[in-house]
């Protein structure tokens, strides 16, 4: 960006001496230990996480699991039109063989942990073939990227969201590869990562139509053939009749309780009030990317807009940009848009799960143009970002001040954004101009420090130790206390329930105990009931709350109390 008008202005590295075979397999060694470390240290993170925390997508996913390795079924709280079994997939060879659910769940966060990982030497191709970085830089931006608490908080929970960032990176690197070098091959793989996309999850689905408007474009332009064109295209279909094969080889053993869209999602948008509300929602979700990389996303968005206005460089990196654009507004609308139509919730102050998967690599991208941008043109970047982040605190304050005048308030939970959580100190409540207080200073200590050339690198690592450190904190204020007040205690298993026994659970039980307790039940679907048992119920979970109306007493139904927690509110009780 020597021009200070790309993102790519210089070439990658100049011209040297052939490398000695040590120096060739150098960096390869150092990505292969950074993915051994990242998964390491995702394990670490995950050590207090021994049964689901995030209710009741992990439940949803994981029952399916289940199901598709051949074991008892459950409930999902997908709906039909959107439901997806690719990570359920992925998973499923946890729930392979005999063994406990807390063995099952720590091979999970394994799957989970050795792909989120692979964020690292995928960042690194991408410092390194979009945006023309040297080695040293794009290895040091590379590690920012992959210990993005956005990339890699997921990795310790059964969530789609695990695998999701590192397959943004694949996706965007494929697309840029396609472009540079067309051919069927080519084709194929962004096709394939498409698909994998829409096998995944229903943000698939903005992939699929960014995808069949970048074929549809490549195409008028003759900058693909009608090969190419049918080998992108063909594994998108393959792939959804695989989800749809595996839908129907599951059958009614996963039994759905989603609401699916339906007139209420367009009511939801479908007036003046309506677009008002998802358009703050979809601001939301941006201006929080923007804060939780320090303004580096508002940089970057600054540099490809250049780009696609004002072109520099060769298509491969323009074409790339437009579509990483086009597919960060899609995922955020579609997703307020669905929200707002299938929930009966109110809705969040803040949401910012589904845009997560973008944010490493547009990090790359901003951090790109500090290393390549010089003079006024980084200047006028990091403006806009510090506009991005002030005019978005504004709105989301007005917002929130808004719906408290009219009596109502805004959901705010530990999973809607907890990066920002732990940057703004805001655990009870949302901090905008605390959030927008960090990006701006952030961004402004960024683009001083990486004008000395000597600062950079160094620089760049202490964004890894933030990273660590605000993971860390996560950790403590967040996934611990969480953990421990949804795990219940004692065990099933040390309560005496055997396998075989026909299991029931109470709708009295708080849910979060209720689903942990019947993941325990590894031999069937433990299914639910309000007060009297069903006569098929061998044991049955129930609430206990001794001096309370509503303790359940089992022996008026020939029930004899097992055992259980009485200051979690649950026993478990088997048939005399």
């Amino acid at each position: 960006m020597a021009s200070g008008t790309d993102v790519r202005a210089r070439p990658a590295e100049p011209a040297r001496t052939p490398a000695t075979p040590r120096r060739r397999w150098l960096v390869p060694a150092l990505l292969v230990a950074g993915w051994l470390a990242g998964v390491a240290w995702r394990m670490w993170l995950a050590r207090h996480v021994t049964l689901p925390i995030a209710h009741t997508d992990e439940d949803s996913y994981l029952n399916t699991a289940r199901a598709l390795a051949g074991g008892p079924g459950g409930f999902s709280s997908e709906n039909g039109p959107l439901r997806r079994v690719g990570y359920p997939m992925l998973i499923s060879p946890a729930f392979l063989g005999d063994r406990g659910f807390t063995d099952s769940y720590r091979l999970v966060q394994l799957i989970n942990a050795l792909v989120n990982a692979a964020a690292l030497p995928l960042a690194y191709l991408l410092g390194r073939r979009l945006l023309g970085l040297r080695r040293s830089y794009a290895l040091v931006v590379a590690a920012v990227a992959a210990t993005l608490p956005a990339t890699a908080f997921y990795a310790q929970v059964a969530m789609i969201d695990a695998v999701l960032a590192p397959l943004v990176l694949a996706w965007l690197l494929a697309v840029h590869r396609w472009v540079s070098r067309p051919g069927p091959l080519a084709a194929a793989a962004v096709g394939t990562l498409v698909g994998v996309f829409h096998l995944l999850h229903s943000r698939g689905l903005v992939i699929v139509a960014v995808h069949a408007g970048l074929v549809l474009l490549l195409f008028a332009r003759r900058r693909a053939t009608a090969a190419q064109v049918l080998a992108a295209v063909l594994p998108v279909l393959a792939l959804a009749l695989v989800n749809e094969a595996g839908i129907r080889w599951l059958g009614d053993r996963v039994y759905l309780l989603g609401n699916p869209p339906d007139g209420g999602t367009v009511r939801a948008v479908a007036s003046g009030q309506g677009l008002l509300r998802l358009g703050a929602a979809v601001a939301t979700q941006l201006w929080y990317l923007v804060v939780i990389t320090f303004g580096l996303v508002g940089i970057a968005w600054a540099a490809a807009v250049r780009e696609l206005r004002r072109p520099q460089h060769d298509a491969a990196v323009r074409w790339t940009l437009g579509v990483a654009l086009l597919t960060s507004v899609g995922v955020a609308g579609g997703a307020s848009v669905i929200l707002a139509g299938i929930t009966s919730k109110p809705l969040d102050a803040i949401y910012g799960r589904y845009v997560q998967m973008l944010a490493p690599f547009w990090l790359l991208v901003g951090a790109g143009a500090l290393l390549t941008v010089t003079g006024r043109a980084l200047l006028r970047r990091a403006a806009v970002a510090v506009g991005l982040l002030a005019a978005g605190a504004a709105l989301i304050a007005a917002r929130l001040a808004y719906v408290a005048s009219r009596g109502h308030e805004l959901r705010y939970g530990g999973f809607g954004a907890p990066d920002l959580m732990a940057l703004t100190g805001g655990w009870r409540e949302f901090r905008p101009f605390t959030g927008a207080a960090v990006g701006v200073a952030g961004c402004l200590l960024l683009v001083a420090a990486t004008r000395r050339p000597r600062l950079r690198t160094p620089v760049l690592a202490a964004l890894v130790a933030v990273n660590v450190a605000t993971m860390a904190v996560i950790t403590d204020r967040l996934i611990r206390p969480v953990a421990a007040a949804t795990v219940p205690t004692p065990r099933v298993a040390d309560l005496g329930v055997r396998p075989g026994e026909r299991v029931y659970a109470a709708l009295g039980v708080h849910y979060t105990l209720r689903f942990n307790l019947s993941h325990q039940v590894t031999w069937t679907d433990v299914r639910w009931f309000t007060d009297r048992p069903p006569a098929a119920a061998d044991v049955v979970f129930t609430r206990w709350a001794p001096g309370e109306s509503d303790d359940w007493d089992g022996a008026r139904y020939g029930f004899v109390r097992l055992g259980g927690n009485p200051e979690q509110h649950w026993a478990a009780w088997r048939r005399d």
